[in-house]
């Protein structure tokens, strides 16, 4: 009962890590692109500045859930996937030193040096992420005690990359209809039109990877041409965007991206469950919440603490958001 709990709470977590930090990633992959000179891009990054190390804490709690809840699906998968998620960890310090870095010289080269790195240090992890999403989904190669015998490059094929490439085009939509919904003026026209010609493609290729996750995977496979109301729920959220934004929706327009993202999520973690790594060489070696879980006393521990801290966590970071509500202007006061 507990291990289901926990698997639930950990998705959960995942939700919340992708959707604030969806439009965080996308945002810093836009600001080389949307500002046009240093007094927008400044604009474009004081528009996260309070708020993207608060949306990271979400990716430590997840992990911190994962490495109590389950040691074991945390050991396979951090051995497993240990060079991607070196890249990803080296890409987010280089973004959070870009943050407080570039605005301490008014040297216009040091400046987009900063810049492009905030760039990079956003695309590499959106990147990643999908890569390592579309191989838990396809399924890794674990032997008979659960460890992974691959490389790096077997974590490499068409679909992990197609996986990849969906999850930076949805971060860039989110990002932009972040923009559009934070700024004003200009840069709130570009954002805008931006989202308009981001969200066909993503449409698109996503629409590709559900299909080619039925040749790929066994998630969809099993359940046969209608994959279920979840994930038809965030196809249908993601098409609505385009009439939001031409409707003047702009609220609703981000609220369905954000809708996109959460039931994608969920989706993943409904349709592995019970399972946690899917082995490619053999399905009996494939590893459950079952094998993964600790004991009973730790999950129960665990559930006190977390029924008792996460609405403080939920409650101050939803006040966060509500005290930097404001939209800017390239006018205003800017930090970074």
């Amino acid at each position: 009962m507990l291990e289901s709990v926990w698997f639930s709470l950990v998705a959960v977590l995942f939700v919340g890590f992708f959707f604030l930090e969806g439009f965080d990633f996308g945002v810093g992959m836009l600001t080389p692109f949307l500002g046009k000179t240093d007094v927008e891009r400044r604009a474009v990054i004081n528009s996260i500045g309070p708020v993207w190390d608060g949306n990271e804490v979400w990716l430590i709690t997840a992990g911190g859930a994962m490495f109590a809840a389950f040691p074991n699906w945390y050991a396979t998968l951090f051995s497993g996937f240990y060079m991607a998620l070196f890249l990803m960890l080296l890409a987010l310090i280089v973004r959070g030193v870009s943050f407080e870095f570039r605005s301490k010289l008014e040297s216009p080269r040091w400046r987009k040096t900063w810049d492009w790195l905030l760039c990079i240090g956003s695309f590499l992890p959106a990147l990643l992420w999908g890569v390592a999403v579309g191989n838990l989904m396809k399924g890794v190669p674990i032997d008979a005690s659960q460890n992974f015998v691959g490389s790096f490059w077997d974590l490499i094929s068409i679909y992990s990359v197609t996986a990849g490439v969906c999850m930076v085009l949805l971060f860039l939509l989110h990002g932009a209809l972040f923009l559009n919904l934070k700024m004003t003026g200009e840069l709130r026209e570009r954002a805008k039109a931006l989202a308009l010609k981001i969200g066909p493609w993503t449409s698109i290729l996503l629409l590709f990877f559900v299909a080619l996750s039925y040749y790929e995977t066994e998630l969809f496979a099993a359940r046969g041409v209608n994959p279920g109301l979840v994930p038809i729920l965030a196809g249908v959220a993601l098409l609505s965007v385009h009439f939001f934004l031409k409707a003047g929706r702009d609220g609703w327009a981000f609220a369905m991206t954000g809708l996109t993202i959460a039931l994608s999520t969920v989706t993943v973690f409904m349709y592995m469950y019970p399972n946690v790594m899917i082995s490619s060489l053999n399905p009996e070696w494939t590893m459950t919440i079952y094998d993964a879980a600790s004991n009973a006393y730790t999950l129960k521990f665990m559930t006190i603490v977390a029924v008792t801290m996460v609405p403080i966590v939920l409650a101050y970071q939803i006040w966060t958001y509500w005290v930097f509500r404001k939209r800017i202007s390239v006018k205003d006061h800017l930090e970074y």
